[in-house]
């Protein structure tokens, strides 16, 4: 008979849900719910994609991605690699765009006159860019379920998904045409690879070290997990063998390093399928680094395009960027802003069952060997993340409800050891209750995920007054601010300070900036996208306290009358 003190969770196939396995006929409800949650998400995405006007990164990489797919070279945007431009490039392909080839500018005014002086349909290209990323986005719904399945079972993998659906950060950077979801996924598929690479290592080292490289080869900010995945390889095919020490520890070497080698040849190939010639001509200021950053740099094993990627994003780090917190403003960075983030951008339920999650992933003895692949590769992450210089927003920290679903998806399984009047079959009421409140949240915000603040701080209206940028206002709203200047201010004069990539002409606004006339002169409607009022400072300021909002779009832009 068990005991409390020697097991504090049941086995996933005497659980709630987890029992499908020994009964053929009860094994259709759960990909049912499977389909019907990622179906949620998916029309959440897209539905959400086709409204919204490019953010202010978007254009880099759709153009830098019809550049790939036309000239086959290396020029524009080295600060990110290839392969998550090459996953936006599938669409660009479809929807087949007019490319400028003999355009030799800067990477932003690229991105513009792709969508805005070729000839082309700027709604069109961009749905067809986001769709390969929402695409990546539900898959990586399913490494999220298979992970907590594995741990868990069926009911725990169950809510790890629904956290993941429901999350409105991933709806809202999932239906992007970004890079930071793509990015953040492939971490999470490569832990759970390696995870995965404890019992049949030959087959899930070199899949693992594929999902490392295409983590690599999407966003530079993941190097800080390299030694962390590399660390938990050799642990896992250590676990595998049987022979003795010195056998094991020969092969846990020879695990993390197989895997090494195929996530620097993911990288390559990344470079190679844009140009297998690797022609390298930068159309922007490359910094020379010095010091331990510079050896780093030089010590990296990839193309040259990537190690001056690399001395540009050094570069970028090296500047005082403004941020804005809770109302104020200030330059440089905060090491907690991103912690402050969270706690306004998360659900609250979601909250409670992460941090319930990660506690019982430490504290149950079954789940305990799962804790370093869980929680250390995120940990590391937020680390670096809350150490760089710009405090733009969550979707710096996009790893965190990818990896924090699976662990939360433990508890509907655990036994609590130290509340031994509470019966374990309350857990999972109390978590289906929690990731109701989250559903329910979500649904709530829909289509405005981008903006989204939980009910502590006031809902996604209030946002603005916390933070900025892509945490709210990311120049996602320009084509919903034509339909309602349109719709209920016709024929007003219309004075714009628009943040943004979009050009507000092609969308019917004939605005000018009120910070370039006397202020006398600013009559009428003010239109301010609400990152700009954040930090708004002399003439702005001024028209801004003497003006009263009217009106607001998409919580991101507010109209005033003055």
């Amino acid at each position: 008979m068990m005991t409390r003190a020697q097991h504090s969770v049941l086995d996933p196939a005497s659980l709630p849900g987890g029992s499908e396995a020994r009964s053929p006929g009860r094994r259709w409800p759960v990909p049912l719910l499977v389909a019907v949650l990622l179906a949620l998400m998916a029309f959440a995405m897209v539905s959400t994609a086709v409204r919204q006007t490019p953010t202010i990164d978007e254009p880099v990489y759709v153009g830098t991605a019809a550049e790939y797919l036309r000239e086959h070279r290396l020029r524009h945007n080295p600060e990110h690699p290839p392969l998550g431009k090459l996953v936006i490039g599938a669409g660009v392909a479809v929807a087949d765009p007019h490319v400028d080839p003999s355009f030799t500018g800067d990477q932003g005014v690229m991105g513009r006159r792709l969508l805005y002086e070729s000839g082309n349909d700027p709604w069109r290209l961009m749905l067809w860019a986001r769709l390969p990323v929402i695409a990546l986005t539900l898959l990586f719904g399913l490494v999220v379920f298979a992970f907590a399945r594995e741990l868990a079972g069926s009911m725990g993998a169950l809510a790890a998904l629904a956290l993941y659906c429901f999350s409105p950060d991933l709806v809202a950077h999932g239906s992007l045409a970004t890079l930071d979801v793509p990015a953040a996924g492939f971490v999470l598929t490569s832990a759970w690879l390696v995870w995965r690479a404890r019992r049949r290592p030959r087959r899930y080292v070199p899949l693992a070290g594929a999902a490392l490289g295409a983590a690599l080869a999407t966003k530079m900010s993941t190097l800080p997990v390299v030694p962390v995945l590399l660390l938990l390889t050799a642990v896992s095919v250590g676990c595998s063998c049987r022979g003795g020490r010195r056998a094991g520890l020969l092969r846990a070497v020879a695990g993390a390093g197989c895997a090494a080698l195929v996530a620097v040849a993911v990288v390559w190939a990344a470079y190679l399928v844009v140009d297998p010639r690797l022609r390298w001509s930068p159309q922007q200021h490359v910094p020379t680094v010095h010091g331990l950053r510079g050896l780093l740099v030089e010590l990296l094993p990839f193309p040259e395009a990537y190690r001056d990627g690399m001395r540009v994003q050094f570069g970028l780090e090296d500047r005082p960027w403004q941020g804005f917190l809770f109302g104020r403003v200030y330059t440089g960075s905060l090491w907690y802003y991103l912690p402050a983030a969270l706690l306004v951008k998360t659900p609250l339920g979601m909250l409670a069952l992460w941090a319930a999650g990660a506690v019982a992933v430490v504290s149950v003895r079954r789940l305990r060997p799962a804790a370093p692949y869980l929680l250390t590769a995120p940990a590391v992450l937020l680390a670096a993340a809350m150490h760089a210089s710009r405090d733009f927003g969550t979707r710096y920290a996009l790893f965190l409800p990818m990896f924090l679903a699976v662990a939360a998806g433990c508890v509907p399984a655990v036994r609590w050891r130290w509340a031994p009047t509470v019966r374990w079959r309350w857990a999972p009421l109390v978590t289906g209750a929690l990731v109701a409140f989250v559903a329910v949240s979500s649904l709530r915000t829909y289509p405005f995920y981008l903006p989204y603040s939980n009910e502590a701080f006031g809902g996604p209206a209030r946002t603005h007054l916390r933070l900025h940028d892509s945490n709210v206002d990311w120049g996602q709203d320009l084509g919903r601010l034509a339909d309602r200047l349109r719709e209920r201010y016709r024929g007003e004069r219309i004075w714009l300070v628009y943040k943004g990539s979009g050009v507000p002409a092609f969308y019917g606004i004939d605005a000018r900036d009120p910070r370039h006339v006397p202020a006398r002169e600013v009559r009428g409607l003010l239109v301010v996208s609400d990152s700009a009022a954040a930090k708004a400072t002399g003439r702005l300021a001024q028209l801004l306290d003497s003006s009263r909002p009217v009106d607001s779009v998409g919580h991101s832009i507010t109209i005033r009358r003055r």
